[in-house]
Order: C-alpha cells, then structure tokens, then sequence
C-alpha cells in the first residue's frame, strides 16, 4: 500500500467531508486558504448558521463513533479521535452560547472582518469582482446577525465585559471616523483599476457604513450599560462551567484552574533563574535594571516601521540559513513579514502569523506591529519572529499543509482542536532559538526569557482573571513586575480578558514537547536524534496534546 492510500478510508472520508461543510459554514476560512468558491459570501452567524453548524458536530460525532477503532492506522486512529473531539466541544459551546461572549472582540470580532479579508481575496478580473462585490453586500446581514446577538446577549444576561466592549466600541469609532475617500476597505481592496475601487467604495457607503453604525449604536448604548463591571469569566451566569470549557477547547487538557495558577508561578521562579544571570553578568543590580538599561538604548529601539520590519526579516533569513541543522524537512512556501493595518494596530499583539494559501499563490505572512514604536525593542522582536515566524508557526502550519500524507482535514482543520499544540510549538521554538544560536548577544537572550517568563505569567493571569477572581489592574500589574511594558501589558491583559483559556496554551503545550523531548532522549542516549524528533513532532499536523503524548514515542525511533 502507497503511504497516501490510506487517505481513502472511511475515517479520511468522513473527515474530508467534515472539513468541506465546515469551509461551506465559514466561506471566509476558505478564501483565506485560498479557495474561491465561497468568495461572494459571508458566514450566517445566526440561528440558521448556528442550527447548520450544530447538525454538523452532532453528525460528525455520531458517524466518528460508528466507526470501530480496531485496526485503525495510527493516523486513522488519531483522525477519529479529533473529529470526536471537535464534535463534542462544539455541541458544548453552542449549549452555552458562547457566541453570545465572541461577538464582542476587539481583537477579532465582526467588525475585524472586511479589513482583513481584503488582503486575502483578489478582485482582480470582472468574476472575481462581482463576487467580491456580492460578499460585501451580505456584510449588511452578516452585521445584522451579529446586531441580535448582542441583543440575545442582553436577553440572556451573558454579556461581554466593559472593557472588552469599551475597546471595541473605541475601535469600531476610530474606523467610522475615516473619510470615505480613505475608507480602509476601499483601499485595500485588491481591484484591477480605480472605477473598479470607486463601485468598492460605493457599497461602503451604502452597506458596509450602515451596518457598522447599527451594530456600535446598539452596542454602545444598552449593550454597554449591561457588560460585566468585572472582567472574569467567573462574572458571568454560571461563568465556571463557560471557563472549564474554554480551557479544554484551547489546550484538550481537562486542567484545574488553581493547578494551571500554581504551575504559572514555578515556571516564573525557573525562568528568574536566568534572567538574573544574564543581568548580574552585564553589571546590572537585577533583572529590572537590566531591563531598563535595555528599554533606554537608543540602539535597541527601532526608528520606523521599516526598520522594525528589516530587521524582522533578517531574523528569519538567519533562521533559515540555520534550519537544516536541526530539520530535516523544510517547508516550501516562504514567510512575508508585513507591518499590521494602522486602523487595528493599537489593540492587537505586538505579532502574529497568517497561514499560506493551498495553491502555493501566497506564502505565509508575519504581522509585526508598529504601533507605540519607543516600546517595541529589537531584544523583544528576535525572540518573537524565532515564535511567530521561523522555526515558529511558519514552519509548523507550512509543513501541515504541504504534508501529502495527511488528509485535507489534518492538514488545513486540524488547527480547530490543536490551540495548544500549535502555540506551544510557538514557545518551544523560541527556546530551540538559543540552541540553534540565533540570539545576537546575552540581551537578545534576556529578552527570550522574558517571553517565557510572559508566557509563565498567562498561566497567572489568565487563571487570576477567570477563576480567581483578579481584577484588571492586578494582571497589568503583575505582567509589568513580569518585564511586559505598559503597553503591551495593557493590551495582552485586555486580551485575555476577551478570549479566556487561550493563554495558556503556550506554557502547557510547550511543556509537554520538553517533557517528551526529555523522555526519549533518556530512552535513546547518545543515539537520540533531534532532527529526527522534531521531523516526527511536526509531520503529523495538529494534535490534541493527549495524542501527542501517545503517539510521539512510537514515531521517533533511534538509529540501528
């Protein structure tokens, strides 16, 4: 049998299937994978798209369980398992309206949407224009939807926190504000010539306009009068059953937020190991000197967005120079690194990454984000792109999707159940940096271990805010003695806030892959191979971290 023959079982089919009604459901995921078929409309996240989505996982559920695990192949077998997973998790979600919670996002909420989708779909030939044009003439239902959600969401009692709405209120009025002739849709939108973008900037002024107005005018209004005062998941009606589900849906780990809490604290007092030391060698009295010391070098604050952006991609040349070392598969597609949107950048991360298209049209993007430049050092820069970019999430989603052996579903949907894997990867990879020498100098060092001491301090926080009862104020203070600045204290804090659980993914996936990693070194001695190891860690796409435990050591196997 071929090694992509088993991609015609029943599990594969069914996960194919599963995968193709889920791109049908959220015709904006396929664009931005590149597949054009859904390209003139948007997801219905209303009552009927919600009812669809939810006969899908009951479905799905159902014939995965029908379907006996004896005799599986070891992909088949973790196939299976992940659609039971995704089934079940969003059968819960839909019990507890969660989509009441996702409607309000500063970071990625409705309103987000057209701005970024832009930079995905061409409209470049007369077909492909008029169903750009059909797309944002559904924004006006599409808007609408969303608008009885927050509606619902005051019916019910299960509300957004202020904060969260407040900054979302904020950024929906920033984007109101522009002149139509500068409207960020318009201009981004990829026409072949003006009279093209003028018909754009018509339906932005006829639909895209209104059905934002209408969505801020109800949420800043009467929604806003009823959001949580306080920014805890525990706040909400029967809030500490909405958070143990949201960490399962992130990391797959059924974990006790109090444990997550304690195990954030011992990492931070692992980590301040070596941030110590790196400090007591420069000459600095502690790490907060050091870091001040860092903060205050004009050499290590860039002097523009250009600036910022070279230097990012210099970084992931260096990594790629380096990368055969320590892999044996690279991926083909290349990594973009573009500034993010001006209208966004003030509430969004200091970086994140957008998977290539499919067809090999687009490589992947790294966002780098300009914004508050004084606070965006170089020390912190290196370690993020090593996250971000290479050997980070370019290489781990890359090498996903152009794996022929695994399934579309493994390769594109696996994503859905895999939060914790794939940012632990992130972490780990910023860790695997310093062994492949990427770090410039002891500062570019000191400020890795400040993203593993962030990423530490989430377990914190992210436990503090929704279980613990923390206020706002407690988490930006604890991320500031952390080492984040003020602002990015600020905006991570808001962050978790709206998305619960997400957090710590990082830490806990991260941890896991150390732990194997460890225990197959022991297994193996001398003959371990970490090429080998991190060749098997990624050629199985996505994993719940279960099945990552399960399965890794029978993959890596040590030379004869």
């Amino acid at each position: 049998m071929s090694p992509s023959d088993h991609l015609d079982s029943p599990v594969n089919q069914l996960a194919d299937g599963f995968w193709a009604s889920i791109l049908e459901l959220n015709p904006t995921t396929a664009t931005v994978y590149g597949d054009e078929r859904y390209n003139d409309r948007l997801e219905d996240p209303g009552p009927t798209g919600r009812a669809k989505a939810r006969r899908l996982m009951e479905r799905t559920k159902a014939d995965a369980e029908a379907i006996s695990p004896d005799g599986l192949s070891v992909e088949d077998r973790i196939t299976r398992d992940m659609l039971i997973v995704i089934a079940d998790q969003g059968i819960e979600e839909d019990d507890q309206g969660i989509h009441r919670l996702r409607v309000v996002d500063q970071i990625s909420g409705p309103q987000t949407l057209l701005p970024q989708l832009c930079q995905f779909q061409p409209a470049d030939t007369p077909e492909r224009l008029e169903m750009f044009l059909a797309r944002l003439e559904s924004y006006r239902d599409y808007m609408a939807a969303n608008t009885d959600i927050l509606r619902e969401g005051l019916d019910t009692g299960l509300t957004a926190p202020r904060i969260v709405a407040e900054r979302t209120v904020a950024q929906l009025e920033r984007l109101m504000a522009i002149p139509l002739e500068e409207a960020i849709v318009p201009s981004l939108a990829r026409v072949s010539s003006e009279a093209d973008r003028d018909r754009v900037r018509k339906i932005t002024e006829e639909v895209i306009l209104p059905a934002d107005r209408a969505f801020l005018d109800v949420l800043s209004g009467d929604y806003l009068k009823a959001t949580r005062e306080e920014p805890g998941l525990w706040s909400a009606p029967d809030g500490t059953s909405l958070y143990r589900t949201q960490i399962r849906s992130w990391t797959t780990l059924e974990l006790d937020p109090a444990q997550v809490h304690e195990i954030g604290m011992e990492e931070l007092r692992i980590v301040d190991v070596g941030r110590r030391a790196i400090a007591h060698t420069g000459g600095a009295a502690s790490p907060h000197a050091y870091r001040q010391r860092l903060n205050d070098d004009p050499a290590n604050t860039p002097g523009s967005k250009d600036e910022l952006l070279q230097r990012a991609r210099e970084d992931i040349d260096r990594a790629m120079l380096i990368a055969p070392r320590f892999f044996g598969t690279l991926p083909k597609a290349g990594c973009e690194v573009k500034a993010v949107e001006e209208f966004k950048e003030k509430d969004a991360p200091f970086a994140y990454y957008f998977p290539p298209a499919t067809d090999g049209s687009r490589g992947g993007t790294y966002y780098a984000n300009g914004y508050d430049l004084p606070s965006r050092k170089y020390t912190k820069l290196a370690t993020t792109t090593y996250h971000e970019a290479v050997p980070g999430h370019h290489f781990q989603i890359a090498l996903e999707q152009e794996n022929p052996n695994l399934s579309v579903f493994r390769r594109l949907g696996a994503r859905i159940v895999g939060g914790a894997y794939v940012e632990g990867w992130g972490l780990y990879s910023e860790k695997l940096a310093d062994e492949m020498g990427l770090f410039r100098d002891d500062a570019e060092r000191f400020g890795m271990l400040d993203a593993v001491a962030w990423r530490a301090a989430r377990l914190v926080v992210d436990t503090g805010i929704h279980a613990l009862r923390w206020t706002r104020q407690q988490s930006i203070d604890f991320l500031l003695e952390t080492g984040l600045s003020e602002t990015d204290a600020t905006i991570e804090t808001d962050r978790y806030i709206a998305w619960p659980g997400q957090a710590l993914t990082y830490m806990i996936g991260c941890r896991e892959i150390e732990r194997l990693r460890a225990e197959l070194a022991a297994r193996d001695g001398s003959r371990f191979d970490l090429r080998a190891f991190h060749d098997q860690l990624l050629a199985h796409g996505s994993l719940p971290l279960a099945t990552l435990a399960r399965e890794l050591p029978h993959w890596v196997t040590a030379p004869a």
